[in-house]
């Protein structure tokens, strides 16, 4: 892609400080990530996957480097970053329509009228006065979907957000989710430990090694939607970010993306 990066991380450092020191978590990330890419980060546990999408988001801003979403630096929270976590949150006293609209105003036409497409987009038509309690795992992460894309954000950071579900649901959600970005071509970044769901889903994998987190390798996924699973170049390219998971090691150089 030519287009002028989305998302630009320069020389990213995080560093936690315990009883017993500091302890590096990221070391030297640098990302770009173009509008409308899916790009998945996978890595071992603890590796600082998380962490670099709390960065990105603005709920962690105590780090080295910088993080730019359209050439702006990245300082707090905003709508601009729509960020979905593994639990879906929602408010348990509200209904699916209320708890994607959340803090905008239910008094609002375009309001009203942008969840209802919404709705229809992830899903859930017939459910618009049904309760938390009342839907599934799958049901909740798609409200959560849902009212993150009706604040219009330019990136889209989703936490593992199919971690809890069952391989089923988990497949569904998996084509669901690439529904939402045929339609919105909207730009995302997404964890998982999930090898499959990243090939299946992402432009570009990002495999991270342990302790600090750094880039061992960037994968391209050269394959056009929708994938077959089973395919020869779908098991090539599986392997190829599972050799690269699996010869992580904690020194290796700072790639540039």
């Amino acid at each position: 892609m030519t287009q002028t990066p989305l998302l630009e991380i320069h020389n990213v450092s995080k560093t936690f400080s315990t009883d017993k020191g500091s302890n590096l978590v990221l070391d030297r990330i640098k990302l770009q990530v173009q509008p409308g890419e899916i790009v998945s980060i996978i890595g071992p546990s603890g590796c600082g996957k998380s962490t670099l999408l709390k960065i990105i988001s603005g709920l962690d801003t105590e780090i080295s480097g910088e993080a730019l979403l359209e050439g702006a630096k990245i300082v707090k929270p905003s709508r601009d970053k729509g960020f979905i976590f593994q639990e879906h949150r929602l408010f348990p006293w509200l209904t699916v329509e209320r708890n994607i609209a959340a803090e905008l105003s239910w008094r609002s036409n375009d309001v009203r009228e942008r969840v209802g497409e919404l709705i229809r987009l992830v899903g859930l038509q017939g459910f618009e006065q049904a309760y938390p309690k009342q839907l599934s795992g799958g049901m909740s992460q798609r409200v959560a979907i849902a009212r993150a894309l009706l604040r219009n954000p330019k990136v889209l950071l989703l936490d593992e957000p199919f971690g809890a579900l069952d391989a089923f649901t988990r497949k569904h959600m998996q084509d669901s989710l690439l529904e939402i970005w045929r339609e919105n071509r909207s730009t995302m970044l997404f964890v998982t430990h999930d090898i499959d769901e990243a090939v299946f889903l992402s432009h570009r994998v990002v495999v991270l090694a342990p302790r600090p987190g750094r880039i061992k390798a960037v994968i391209p996924i050269d394959l056009p939607y929708p994938r077959i699973r089973t395919s020869a170049a779908f098991q090539e390219l599986r392997n190829e970010v599972l050799k690269q998971l699996e010869h992580a090691e904690p020194e290796v150089e700072a790639w540039s993306i």
